[in-house]
């Protein structure tokens, strides 16, 4: 780099710092209240020994699959290198569809068993011990894919370790079982007061570590596999993992500790040998409550004759969290998509970060003019800015549709927003507007928001990490959209007694996707589940005899995820627009509280009897590190263009550090 352009960047700096820090020097405070927003920010070590100490000092993942089921333990281990006690605060992943039933904190040599409460009673119970100088720890639910953990009274030189357990279901897709362990949350954007995009909760005010600093923490995980039918393929596209096959149907993975592996999320794909989906009924007998699980394979894959014609609208966010790396897996995976259309489909593409914009008033012929034309608007662009997905959204919804067209959005993203509820609601209530299908772009995808647009919208949800998955996402996309679905289900169960049975409607099927039925039963194991519809060949039933399943008693898992299903059909869809649903807030506490389960409205609570200090201790929000190709642009704010690249690392970095700044004046009264 030159000395001139050295010296710009230097003043552009120094312009960006006096401009942040006026606001904090005028006795300012970030308020959402204010109209501003709670934000990321980039974690800055201070000299002091005694503050800012970072307690977390390994996560190790164990994870047990037997059939299509994973049982995961998580042990966080929290040290005090510091001089005086401390409460660590750490906000962590997991996997949406995650039944998380048990947690124990471990101090010493002494083993507590963490209780189940009501939300608001478990953080005053938190409170009251932290305030007696008991070392306590708090498990919360922020979003069925987002947990914040508060261990309190940590003592200098305390080892305190907190394990929890999970539970949750694989499904195969296309006959390839993958398995996602979500390793780090990525930076939300959450809008001012006002906007329609932003939301009170604190645990988005997190820091992180700058995309060039090694995290002090290590992440590590084990994967041990068992499966009725032989393993065909086992691999991991995401980490290198040593892999042990003890014989033709058992697997085990390792991938050692390390700073540099909890970045992104862990993802084990497998398929089984030959070409049929595991199908058939998984039985648990319990002393109060019985549960099964049905798997039935949909139909096989035909050509329809006659397909209608479709329209696609391609909303892709190009905010500042998408700079660089998923930005530019957005483009080829866009350009697959836009480039396969057929001639009598029509489309458009819109584009938003802070605002939003068309490629065209209405959308346009797939004809090879107006694809060339689409391709050149994306390839020009970058990342920067926020990322208002609501207006996006509400204003494709607003756009002209041509009759007769089945219309379909593409969402493709990388969901760090805050507003998930709300677009799901949004979706739901303009089914007759359009389908939905979403693309999950990034290392570190916010799974929940992807698989709720879908879920929400009868379309389908694609993780996309890389280029070259991107090419295959497509391509399956085009295979999906161009083949008929199982449509028009129904479920018929005869001989066996079952009730409360999820899902409450059968969706629309995609094919090479099994149905996933769960619920409970009563008396003997006998009957028949069959699920009938409708295909482009005509009528179809497909019937599962429930006497040739499985009754395991390690099949305890179905309790839980019977209890989790449930919750999400009552909590992650209920909240409408006009308010909350103060009766499915009772049932989902209901549920959390009877079936020991974490949600919004649970929590976990352990907390030592023992009074362990006098001392009054700081708190410790420990940072998170960038997910894997994620700009520093996502922590942050809108920056102006300019062909430099230094100069956006530095503007980054000079948010961040104001952010930083002015978290640290409010913490101190500033």
């Amino acid at each position: 780099m030159n000395t001139l352009k050295i010296r710009r960047l230097l003043l552009a700096s120094t312009v960006i710092l006096n401009f942040l820090l006026a606001p904090l020097t005028a006795g300012a405070e970030v308020d959402v209240e204010d109209g501003k927003t709670l934000s990321p920010y980039f974690f800055v070590q201070s000299d002091d020994p005694d503050t800012d100490r970072l307690p977390l000092k390994s996560t190790d993942v164990n994870v047990k699959i037997t059939g299509v089921i994973a049982d995961v333990t998580v042990a966080q281990h929290y040290r005090n290198e510091g001089k005086r006690p401390l409460e660590a605060r750490y906000v962590f992943p997991a996997s949406s569809h995650a039944a998380v039933y048990a947690m124990q904190m471990h101090v010493g040599k002494r083993v507590l068993e963490a209780k189940i409460r009501g939300k608001q009673q478990a953080r005053a119970e938190y409170e009251a011990a932290k305030s007696a100088g008991k070392s306590a720890s708090l498990l919360e639910q922020e979003r069925p894919n987002v947990f914040q953990m508060n261990v309190a009274n940590v003592l200098p030189g305390d080892d305190i370790a907190v394990v929890l357990h999970y539970t949750e279901t694989i499904v195969p897709t296309e006959g390839t079982y993958q398995f996602v362990y979500p390793a780090v949350v990525g930076p939300r954007y959450n809008g001012p007061a006002g906007s329609g995009s932003g939301v009170k909760g604190q645990w988005v005010q997190t820091p992180y570590l700058p995309s060039a600093v090694a995290p002090t923490s290590t992440f590590a995980i084990k994967v041990d596999l068992v499966s009725p039918i032989p393993l065909q393929t086992i691999a991991s596209s995401t980490h290198d993992v040593d892999i042990k096959k003890p014989g033709r149907r058992h697997a085990v993975l390792d991938l050692p500790a390390s700073t540099r592996n909890g970045n992104r999320d862990f993802m084990l794909d497998y398929r089984l040998a030959g070409k049929t989906i595991q199908t058939g009924t998984l039985l648990y007998r319990g002393e109060d409550e019985s549960f099964f699980m049905t798997m039935i394979e949909p139909p096989a894959r035909v050509t329809a004759d006659a397909v209608v014609p479709r329209e696609y609208v391609f909303i892709v966010d190009v905010s500042g969290s998408m700079n660089g790396f998923p930005l530019a897996t957005a483009k080829t995976l866009l350009r697959n998509l836009v480039g396969n259309l057929r001639p009598i489909d029509t489309f458009n593409v819109m584009l938003f970060s802070g605002n939003n914009r068309v490629l065209a008033p209405q959308s346009l012929p797939a004809n090879q003019a107006n694809i060339d034309q689409a391709m050149a608007v994306i390839n020009q662009q970058s990342g920067g800015g926020g990322t208002e997905l609501l207006p996006a959204l509400r204003t494709a919804l607003a756009m002209d549709k041509a009759d007769q067209r089945s219309r379909n959005f593409v969402v493709i993203t990388d969901g760090y927003v805050t507003v998930e509820k709300e677009a799901f609601d949004l979706i739901r209530n303009n089914l007759n507007k359009a389908n939905v299908f979403a693309f999950g772009i990034g290392s570190s995808v916010n799974r929940f928001l992807m698989e709720g647009l879908a879920h929400a919208g009868q379309g389908e949800a694609f993780i996309v990490t890389n280029g070259e998955e991107a090419k295959t996402a497509a391509a399956t996309f085009k295979s999906y959209i161009e083949s008929p679905v199982w449509t028009h289900l129904g479920l018929d169960i005869q001989g066996l007694d079952a009730y409360d049975v999820l899902p409450d409607r059968l969706p629309d099927l995609f094919a090479g996707r099994p149905l996933v039925i769960i619920g409970k039963w009563r008396g003997s194991e006998e009957g028949e589940i069959s699920v009938s519809g409708i295909t482009s060949m005509g009528k179809i039933r497909q019937t599962v005899t429930v006497g040739d399943g499985i009754i395991s008693e390690n099949a305890v898992a179905l309790r839980y995820l019977w209890a989790r299903g449930r919750i999400a059909e009552l909590g992650d869809y209920s909240k409408l627009m006009g308010g909350v649903d103060d009766e499915a807030i009772r049932q989902i506490t209901s549920l959390g509280l009877k079936y020991n389960l974490l949600t919004d409205y649970t929590s976990f609570i352990a907390i030592d009897t023992t009074v362990r200090t006098r001392r009054e201790g700081g708190t410790v929000d420990q940072p998170s590190p960038l997910p894997q190709g994620v700009s520093e642009l996502a922590v942050g704010a809108e920056v102006p263009s300019t062909p430099e690249p230094e100069f956006y690392a530095m503007m980054a970095m000079a948010v961040g550090v104001g952010a930083w700044l002015r978290h640290r004046g409010k913490a101190h009264g500033c």
